[in-house]
């Protein structure tokens, strides 16, 4: 019987769990996709046994691939907010990148906008050389990044890098997020999965308070502060609701975008083709 849920998850063992994201045709997030991850974030805060947890995507072309353009942006805005008083889709962010177990994302396929972020907010990022893409398209429909990426981009790749990938709006595929830092690895893709699950296995047969200890004293050395999302998301909705982001959406709608098109396959591409004059 066919599930409604977003997210299926595989407990390979009681330390290492896996959870796949599968909402075709493309896997765009929305508000149920923040509670199905709201839930999962909580189990893993309790739970005494897990110590990996691998998100993977059961749609090679896509692994996440952007936030819901055609959502009320009111109805957005006005979740309840989450454990940390913030937007639940800030919440769910923060809260993962702080969860008592190893975060890895694993991409294969596209990862833009809410994806990426989603991606940044993990622990660790793998991605397939030949089909992983990432990117900020953001700037590119005229509105800025909401989740958070000006906050964790410069931390990984440096202030020029991160500029380039915010402002540029383009894709950068495996190799060049490799090389920029974007993602920790560049796997070949016929041994990405078993690289990736050799990994989580490895790190799972460890002592659990090593794990956790260590990472929290990465995460205080390294993780921006909270305070600096929430104006970031404020300054997302105050971007969307101008004409000239609104025109901009419409005529990547009329292209396609939010199918399995052209249009979502090279974003990047299509979100430099808008003209004033179309």
């Amino acid at each position: 019987m066919a599930s409604d849920n977003q997210i299926q998850l595989i407990q390979n063992s009681p330390a290492y769990w896996t959870a796949i994201f599968d909402h075709p045709p493309i896997n765009i997030i929305g508000p149920q996709t923040i509670g199905e991850l709201d839930a999962l974030i909580s189990r893993i805060e309790t739970d005494r046994d897990v110590r990996v947890v691998v998100f993977a995507s059961a749609n090679p072309d896509f692994y996440l691939a952007h936030y819901d353009m055609f959502v009320d942006k009111a109805v957005t805005q006005k979740m309840k907010p989450g454990r940390s008083g913030m937007h639940p889709w800030l919440d769910v962010l923060t809260r993962l990148s702080r969860v008592p177990a190893v975060t890895i994302a694993a991409i294969r396929g596209r990862a833009r906008g809410a994806g990426s972020e989603f991606a940044l907010a993990c622990d660790i990022r793998f991605a397939s050389k030949e089909k992983a893409i990432l990117g900020q398209f953001e700037v590119g429909v005229g509105a800025v990044p909401g989740g958070g990426p000006m906050g964790r981009l410069p931390q990984l790749m440096g202030r020029g890098r991160a500029l380039e990938v915010l402002l540029g709006a383009d894709d950068f595929d495996g190799l060049l997020a490799e090389r920029y830092g974007y993602v920790n690895r560049a796997v070949p893709d016929e041994h990405f999965e078993e690289f990736v699950d050799a990994f989580a296995r490895r790190v799972a047969g460890f002592e659990k308070a090593g794990i956790v200890d260590t990472k929290a004293f990465v995460n205080d050395a390294s993780l921006p502060p909270d305070s600096v999302f929430p104006p970031a998301l404020q300054a997302f909705y105050a971007s969307v609701a101008r004409p000239e982001t609104r025109a901009r959406s419409a005529a990547l709608a009329a292209k396609g975008l939010q199918t399995a098109s052209d249009t979502e396959l090279r974003l990047g591409h299509h979100v430099s083709t808008y003209s004033t004059s179309a």
